[in-house]
């Protein structure tokens, strides 16, 4: 009964498409222990959906199958190794899955559609939900009992056929289908994902404190990044990559189908002085369909100021000077500190 949703999948773009039972995930109790560490930070919705995420039951009552389906973002890309070779640049380091249009709606309108193939399939009782990334759900847990690949030591998702590069959605559906074999965890000795973390954001072998990770400080954190992070985030404007990139199960990446038509090429080296000079009306018209904009201006400026405080040079100086009064503090704050470490080189 599984194939022709299987194929289904294919169909709208999906590199893989597995199959497992909506029992409660094995990881349910040390997800307890990290949400009582308070390691989530400010993401609260996490600590009050904690039920939710490990009784899939009270997401949608009679569920009976968690439908896991993955999409590659990225084969090679020389933009990484470009934004690090020359000591001054003006260039920023987005994350790799933000430099496409935001994945949420690539892949929502593709999940809508096989989520309605799942419930004209399964007959007029069927019912199910789908989510990408935004459900109260432990999917990387339930990707690897599907066998989609396995939790690595950087508590993300790794295939053994597109390596770390790929986005994670799921369909939950009361339609009971025979589930795939779970994957097994192949990290063995290796530990590059833990030393190539610039925060130590991975404190031991699948233990993550959010707090320090730079995606999150980036991303998550409405705030100002604390002193002591700034500058190990270097050049990088929108998440962080360190962990994923240093994975050796990248070597059988490849671009994914689905979302390469999506690419935004701009953000493989956007400028930072550029990106500093934007109002609220030109960052809302630069990030249109972009996960970028979730950060809104303020955010997103703010991590444009510590990139240049950490690789700008004297050039760079009248630019974050007008940064540093806008009208918005947390621009302007950000901004003097940039002044003050370059003065200070």
């Amino acid at each position: 009964m599984k194939e022709p949703i299987r194929q289904r999948a294919m169909e709208l773009g999906f590199d893989d498409c597995r199959f497992t039972s909506a029992d409660a995930p094995d990881s349910a109790g040390q997800f307890r222990d990290w949400i009582a560490k308070k390691n989530f930070g400010e993401m609260a919705w996490l600590e009050r959906n904690v039920e939710k995420r490990v009784e899939p039951q009270k997401v949608l009552n009679g569920v009976k199958t968690v439908i896991v389906l993955s999409a590659a973002y990225s084969g090679v890309s020389g933009a990484e190794a470009s934004c690090r070779s020359s000591p001054v640049t003006r260039h920023g380091l987005v994350a790799r899955y933000a430099r496409f249009d935001d994945y949420h709606d690539v892949l929502g309108e593709r999940l809508k559609s096989l989520s309605q193939f799942v419930n004209e399939y399964g007959g007029v009782q069927t019912r199910s939900l789908w989510y990408v990334d935004t459900g109260p759900i432990l999917e990387r847990d339930f990707a690897q009992r599907a066998g989609l690949g396995f939790v690595g030591k950087h508590t993300n998702l790794i295939s053994r056929k597109a390596g770390n590069w790929i986005f994670l959605s799921e369909i939950l559906t009361t339609l009971e289908l025979a589930p795939d074999e779970p994957e097994t965890n192949h990290c063995g000795k290796c530990t590059r994902c833990i030393t190539a973390c610039p925060t130590n954001a991975i404190t031991a072998p699948f233990e993550l404190d959010a707090r320090r990770c730079i995606s999150y400080l980036t991303i998550e954190l409405k705030g100002p990044i604390p002193l002591e992070f700034r500058r190990a985030i270097g050049n990088r404007i929108y998440g962080c990559d360190d962990c994923l990139a240093a994975c050796p199960w990248n070597r059988f990446a490849q671009d994914g189908r689905l979302m390469k038509p999506y690419a935004r090429k701009d953000l493989d080296q956007p400028d930072l002085l550029e990106l500093l000079s934007l109002d609220e009306k030109e960052f809302k018209t630069c990030f249109a369909g972009s996960p970028i904009l979730r950060t809104k201006r303020r955010g997103f400026l703010r991590n444009v100021c510590v990139a240049l405080g950490n690789i700008g040079d004297a050039s760079t100086l009248p630019h974050l000077e007008r940064a540093s009064h806008d009208a918005e503090p947390l621009i302007a704050e950000h901004a003097q500190w940039a002044i003050d470490e370059i003065k200070s080189r």
